[in-house]
């Protein structure tokens, strides 16, 4: 592969620290997160001890104050190592920046800190059961009565959503109105009202609790509405080019780790009385990934640069997306070919990567959606 100048010396230091704490703490309890449908919430708290929550947010509020950079070596050694239960992507490089870009300092202070130890887990609900990807059109509502909204509605493939102590809720505070009657909210999930459902079983990620997420008359604080009322929609729209950068990373990291297991299969694993690497087709099919997974990953790399400088625009992040989700599926699919029987197998990783990765082409905005922000803004005036 063609030497990354995207991390520096600091940057891998911190690497080597994530991977052996992934592989002691978190490795051997995988499986059995799969069965159990969720993670050991104390794995939270020893990463808060670690350093490795929120690394961006300022020192000010307890954090690092590092760059992007640090949360990509997260994502990527997670994704690497299998570990999809692990929901911190969703908690520092999603939730947690929308409480520091658009929280008062009041909500800084008093969530940030928790947030960083392991205290808080966040979680986001955007996605309601008949929205999907049409965030300007949810029918969650939020209506103010004196001091409180009154919060009404249903989310549902809510990542976090068993674990999380605190949840950002997209509402709309004008039912009236289209994406500027969108508002976020902070709801504390120990609320009256407030229930947790389903911890929805799904074909591949089973250590990730996702589920479902109810609110009855759930009296929210007015003083826990996150930024300005009606801003919600310009908020996520400019939140979510990190979080479609963050798929990106995790998908070739993904990539790479996939390959990676099927070379060593094939050089071990015989047929016809030879290794499977021998044959013409599996080399022909390994160079084939292995040049496709370079070219996607100097892109996505140059992607995290214009990220470090601020200027990763929305269609490039929607690429990056698109293209890292794809090829990632197709990698791992022609993987489990190469794997034979064997990689139809839950024992194997390379078939639990397969399950897993599926659901990548469709959170954070279909890739249909990634097309049409790339296609319109290929055609605007």
């Amino acid at each position: 592969m063609i030497p990354r100048t995207v991390f520096n010396t600091e940057h891998e230091q911190f690497r080597d620290t994530v991977r052996k704490f992934l592989e002691n703490e978190a490795v051997p309890h995988h499986a059995q997160w799969e069965k159990e449908g969720q993670v050991d919430r104390a794995l939270w708290n020893k990463a808060g001890e670690m350093g490795f929550l929120c690394p961006q947010v300022p020192e000010a509020y307890g954090g690092l104050e590092l760059d992007f950079g640090y949360n990509a070596i997260i994502d990527e050694e997670i994704s690497r190592l299998g570990l999809t239960g692990i929901g911190w992507g969703l908690h520092s490089d999603i939730a947690v920046p929308y409480i520091a870009n658009y929280g008062s300092e009041e909500q800084k202070q008093k969530y940030l800190p928790k947030c960083i130890s392991g205290e808080i887990v966040t979680a986001i609900a955007m996605t309601e059961p008949g929205t999907g990807s049409d965030l300007q059109n949810v029918r969650t509502t939020a209506i103010r009565d004196g001091d409180h909204y009154v919060l009404n509605g249903s989310k549902t493939f809510i990542t976090n959503g068993q674990h999380a102590e605190l949840v950002i809720v997209v509402a709309k505070t004008n039912p009236d109105e289209g994406a500027s009657g969108v508002s976020l909210l902070l709801v504390d999930t120990s609320l009256p009202g407030f229930k947790k459902g389903t911890n929805l079983e799904k074909i591949g990620m089973k250590a990730q609790d996702t589920s479902e997420l109810f609110f009855d008359d759930v009296r929210v604080p007015a003083e826990d509405l996150l930024g300005g009322e009606g801003q919600g929609f310009i908020y996520l729209m400019q939140e979510l080019p990190q979080e479609r950068l963050g798929v990106a990373i995790g998908a070739i990291a993904n990539a790479e780790a996939g390959l990676q297991w099927t070379i060593d299969y094939v050089r071990e694993r015989k047929a016809f009385g030879r290794p499977i690497a021998s044959f013409q087709n599996t080399q022909f099919k390994l160079a084939e990934l292995s040049s496709e997974l370079t070219a996607l990953r100097v892109f996505v790399d140059r992607c995290l640069e214009l990220h470090y400088e601020k200027k990763l625009d929305v269609p490039t992040a929607a690429k990056a997306k698109l293209l890292a989700t794809d090829f990632q599926c197709k990698l791992l699919d022609e993987c489990v070919q190469l794997h034979g029987g064997y990689g139809y197998m839950w024992e194997y990783p390379i078939a639990r990567a397969w399950a897993d990765a599926r659901v990548q082409r469709i959170y954070a905005g279909t890739n249909e959606i990634m097309k049409l922000i790339i296609g319109r803004d290929l055609v605007k005036n």
